[in-house]
Formats: structure tokens, C-alpha cells, sequence
């Protein structure tokens, strides 16, 4: 007597799961990571030796040789920095502001667009540099 086996009808790998996992991780990678965003002005930055890395989270100011002033790619009135500044922070942005400045720029508008992000309520304030080698 011969049995007779059934053939399986579903002999075929199931990927379905395998799709799920794969759209999990890639919504997961996208939550977490962080975007950097650097305006498109052409600057040259000043050296330092001492320099150290910024957090991505800062509020970014942007200073060009003209002595516009950008926040988040949106120019502002230097007299509008304090309140921009604070409105971001009150809206759960990081209370640390990183000025990104041309090199050209002088000191006097370097100060006092710093001056104001510290009255904006900053807590630290700094200035982006190239590090120096040597």
C-alpha cells in the first residue's frame, strides 16, 4: 500500500513579515537621526586651535560679509534677533545658539549679534570656527 502525500500548498517563503521589519527600522532611523542645516552662503569661517565640536541641536546665526543675519535661512533684522531667538527657545529648541560668520565680518556686528542671542535668553553662545592644524 502506498500513502500518499498531500503536496503544501504554501511551499513559498512568507515575506510579509520581513516588509513590516524592514519599514519598522527604516521609520525608526528616520525618527533618530538628526539633520544638520547650513545655508548656502559662501563663508569663510575664522581658525581657532581650540576649537571643539557643536551640538547639532544649536540654534544656528548665520553672519555674512554684508552683515545680513539668518535664522534658519530667513533673514532677520538685527534688532529682531533677541525676540527670534527667544520665541525659538520657548518653542523647545536648545537654549545653545552657534554663530556661523565669514572671517571678513567685524568684530563690532560679531559682538553685538552675540549680545543680542544672549539676550534672547541663550544660555551659551559660540562661534563656528575651522580648526587650526599645528
Amino acid at each position: 500500500m502506498r500513502y500518499l502525500r498531500k503536496k503544501d500548498a504554501s511551499a513559498g517563503i512568507d515575506i510579509s513579515p520581513l516588509i513590516d521589519m524592514v519599514f519598522i527600522l527604516l521609520i525608526f532611523f528616520m525618527v533618530s537621526s538628526t539633520f544638520v542645516k547650513d545655508m548656502k552662503i559662501e563663508i569663510e569661517r575664522p581658525g581657532a586651535a581650540s576649537s571643539q565640536l557643536a551640538s547639532t541641536k544649536a540654534i544656528r546665526v548665520h553672519l555674512d560679509r554684508t552683515g545680513g543675519v539668518y535664522i534658519d535661512g530667513q533673514p532677520v533684522k538685527p534688532w529682531m534677533l533677541q525676540s527670534r531667538v527667544r520665541d525659538l527657545i520657548k518653542s523647545g529648541a536648545a537654549a545653545t545658539v552657534l554663530v556661523v560668520t565669514d572671517r571678513l565680518v567685524p568684530a563690532e556686528k560679531l559682538v553685538e549679534v552675540v549680545d543680542q542671542c544672549r539676550l534672547g535668553g541663550a544660555a551659551d553662545v559660540g562661534v563656528a570656527t575651522e580648526r587650526e592644524a599645528g
